[in-house]
C-alpha cells in the first residue's frame, strides 16, 4: 500500500510539476518510422531547421536534453546509433523497427501569457516527451479483436486473389478438410505458406498484412500463438480436436496472448499519435495497393480512442488520443511544386479515417513530410519540355540520377476511384519510383539534420504544449 500511494504520489507531482507527453510513432513498413523519430530529435535537440515550430522560433525552448526512460522493461530507442547511420561520412539509411522502443527527450520551456508572471519568479518549466516507436503491423493487429476466427479467415482468403504470393498458400489448401483430426505437421505447413504469401504481399506495396507478428516474430518464431492460418468455412462438423477447431483456438490465443498486453503496455496510454505512410509506394504499386492502404488506415484509427485528454478523464476513463497526424512520408522524391498534390491525396485517402476521429473529438492533420531530405530539385528540358525533376544517390549503385516521377493528378479521386474499382493498372500513366541514399551533409552548429516541414508536424503535435 506505501508504495502504491508513493507511486501515485510520484505521477501526481510529475504531471503538474513536470508533465509528460507520450508521442507514438508508427506507420506501416518502410514509411520512416525510424528516421522520423531521429530527425526529430536531432532538430529539437539543435533548432536552427525548426522556424515553423513557434516556440523554437520565439526562444521559448530554453534547451532540450535527452533523458533515461521511465519505462525499465522497455528497449531504449538507439538515436545516437541511428544519427550516425544518417549523418556519417558513408551515410545510409538505418535498420528498420522491429518492436516497441521508447526515448525520453525532456525540454526546459520558458512560459509564455499568465505562465509568464509566474515563470519569472519559478524560472523554465520542464517538458518529457515520451517518444514511442512501434511497427504498424502490430497496431493493425488491434482490428482483430472485433473478429473472431471464422470472420478474420474469410474476410483474409477473400483477399487472396487480389494480391500477389498466394499461390503457395492457395496450394497448401487444396483438399484440406478443416474437420479433419489435427495434425500439427500441417499446421506448419499452412502457417509457413501462410507467412510466405503475407510478406511477398508486404514486398509489393500492400499494407493491410495481419497477424503483424507473423512478420515480426521475433522470440515467437515457432510458437503455436503463431502456428495458424485462416482456413475456409467447413461444409459440415468441426469435433473436437479438428483441425478447424484448433486453428481457431491458437488464433483466441494470438488475441489474448499477444494482441492484447500491446494494448495494454503501450497503445493506451499514448497521448498523441503520428502515422507515417508510404504514399508514393502504394500508389507507385498500383490502385489495388492504394485500396489496400485505404482500408488499411481507416483499420487503424478504429483502434484508438481519439478525443480529448480532460484531466478528470485521466484517472477516470484512462487517456483518450488528443490529435493524430497522418505524414506521408519521402516528400523529397518529389519536386516541391507537386507537395500540395500528395497533401491532397493523404486528405482524400484519409477522409473515411479521419472523419471518425473528429467526430470524436480530436484533432487530426494530413502532411507531406521527409523526415530527412535526401535529394535537391532541378528543372530538366527535354524535346522543347520543361520536367520538375529531384536527383540524389540511388541506392542500387550509388551513382547520382534525377528522377521525374510523373504529375500526381489535381483531383485525388483520378487516383482513388479506380483503387475502389479494383483496377489493375492506372490509366493515364505510371508513377516512378526510386530508391535513394542519405546525402553527406554538412550541417552548421545548432542545426538539425535537413527534412520538409518537419517542422511544421512538431508545431501540430506538440507546439501547443510547448506555450
Amino acid at each position: 500500500m506505501t508504495r502504491g500511494v508513493e507511486g501515485i504520489a510520484a505521477s501526481v507531482s510529475e504531471t503538474f510539476m513536470e508533465p509528460v507527453l507520450r508521442l507514438g510513432v508508427t506507420g506501416l513498413s518502410r514509411a520512416g518510422k525510424t528516421v522520423f523519430i531521429t530527425s526529430l530529435v536531432a532538430n529539437l535537440l539543435d533548432r536552427g531547421r525548426m522556424p515553423q515550430l513557434r516556440a523554437a522560433a520565439s526562444g521559448a525552448i530554453v534547451s532540450a536534453y535527452l533523458r533515461p526512460q521511465p519505462d525499465n522493461t522497455v528497449p531504449r530507442f538507439d538515436y545516437e546509433a541511428h544519427l550516425a547511420a544518417m549523418t556519417g561520412s558513408e551515410p545510409r539509411w538505418p535498420d528498420s523497427t522491429r518492436a516497441v522502443s521508447e526515448l525520453r527527450l525532456s525540454l526546459k520551456v520558458r512560459p509564455g501569457g499568465l505562465g509568464s508572471i509566474f515563470g519569472a519568479v519559478t524560472g523554465p518549466r520542464t517538458i518529457h516527451v515520451d517518444i514511442v516507436d512501434y511497427p504498424g503491423e502490430w497496431l493493425l493487429d488491434l482490428a482483430l479483436m472485433d473478429k473472431d476466427y471464422a470472420e478474420w479467415a474469410a474476410e483474409t482468403l477473400g483477399r487472396l486473389d487480389r494480391r500477389p504470393g498466394s499461390d503457395g498458400f492457395v496450394a497448401a489448401l487444396a483438399g484440406i478438410d478443416p474437420g479433419a483430426p489435427f495434425d500439427e505437421a500441417t499446421a506448419q505447413l499452412l502457417a509457413a505458406r501462410f507467412t510466405e504469401a503475407l510478406n511477398i504481399a508486404r514486398e509489393a506495396g500492400f499494407s493491410d498484412c495481419t497477424p503483424g507478428r507473423f512478420l515480426l516474430p521475433g522470440e515467437m518464431a515457432g510458437s503455436p500463438v503463431l502456428t495458424f492460418a485462416p482456413l475456409p468455412v467447413p461444409g459440415g462438423s468441426t469435433p473436437r480436436g479438428s483441425l478447424w477447431r484448433e486453428m481457431e483456438r491458437r488464433y483466441e490465443a494470438y488475441k489474448r496472448e499477444v494482441v492484447k498486453p500491446f494494448f495494454r503496455d503501450h497503445f493506451s496510454r499514448i497521448d498523441r499519435q503520428v502515422v507515417l505512410v508510404d504514399a508514393l509506394g502504394a500508389i507507385h504499386a498500383g490502385p489495388r495497393a492504394v485500396e489496400d492502404l485505404r482500408r488499411a488506415m481507416t483499420e487503424i484509427l478504429g483502434a484508438f480512442r481519439p478525443g480529448r485528454n480532460a484531466w478528470l478523464t485521466r484517472f477516470l476513463t484512462g487517456k483518450r488520443v488528443e490529435k493524430i497526424l497522418f505524414a506521408a512520408t519521402k516528400a523529397d522524391h518529389l519536386h516541391h511544386s507537386q507537395h500540395a498534390r500528395l497533401t491532397s491525396i493523404m486528405q482524400a485517402l484519409m477522409k473515411e479515417a479521419r472523419r471518425r476521429a473528429d467526430f470524436a473529438g480530436a484533432d487530426t492533420a494530413a502532411m507531406a513530410i521527409a523526415a530527412l531530405r535526401a535529394t535537391v530539385e532541378e528543372t530538366r528540358e527535354q524535346r522543347g519540355e520543361s520536367y520538375d525533376c529531384v536527383r540524389g544517390t540511388l541506392m542500387s549503385t550509388g551513382r547520382q540520377a534525377a528522377l521525374y516521377p510523373g504529375e500526381l493528378p489535381e483531383d485525388p479521386a483520378l487516383l482513388l476511384e479506380p483503387a475502389r474499382e479494383g483496377a489493375e493498372d492506372w490509366l493515364d500513366g505510371d508513377y516512378q519510383i526510386m530508391h535513394f541514399a542519405p546525402a553527406r551533409l554538412t550541417m552548421k552548429p545548432g542545426e538539425g539534420p535537413p527534412h520538409i516541414r518537419l517542422d511544421k508536424a512538431a508545431e501540430f503535435l506538440l507546439g501547443d504544449r510547448l506555450r
